[in-house]
């Protein structure tokens, strides 16, 4: 019987957590060069709404360091040229 109560609630918790997303609305970087390289790298881990939410606290150097840490502490795999690509993009958009 706890079974069948424990799927029971996990079913119902799914969909009240679909239902959530459903309502989100996705993301929309600004159009620039190098978004298309922030959208394919950066999207394949988390998501974009970062970009927005941290840009009041974040000016040049604090975008490389993101991007750095993103490559070296978290492992993302991301090439040099396109970690160029996307902190240009960062700074320029979304920076301080």
């Amino acid at each position: 019987m706890r079974s069948i109560t424990i799927a029971v609630s996990a079913i119902a918790f799914c969909g009240a957590v679909a239902v959530a997303l459903a309502d989100e609305k996705p993301i929309q970087l600004k159009k620039a060069a190098g978004a298309d390289k922030v959208e394919a790298n950066c999207a394949a881990c988390h998501t974009l709404d970062y970009i927005p939410m941290n840009s009041p606290f974040l000016n040049a150097a604090g975008w490389d360091a993101e991007v750095t840490k993103m490559i070296n502490a978290f492992g993302a795999p991301i090439s040099a040229d396109d970690a160029k690509i996307i902190g240009d993009y960062l700074k320029a958009n979304y920076g301080q």
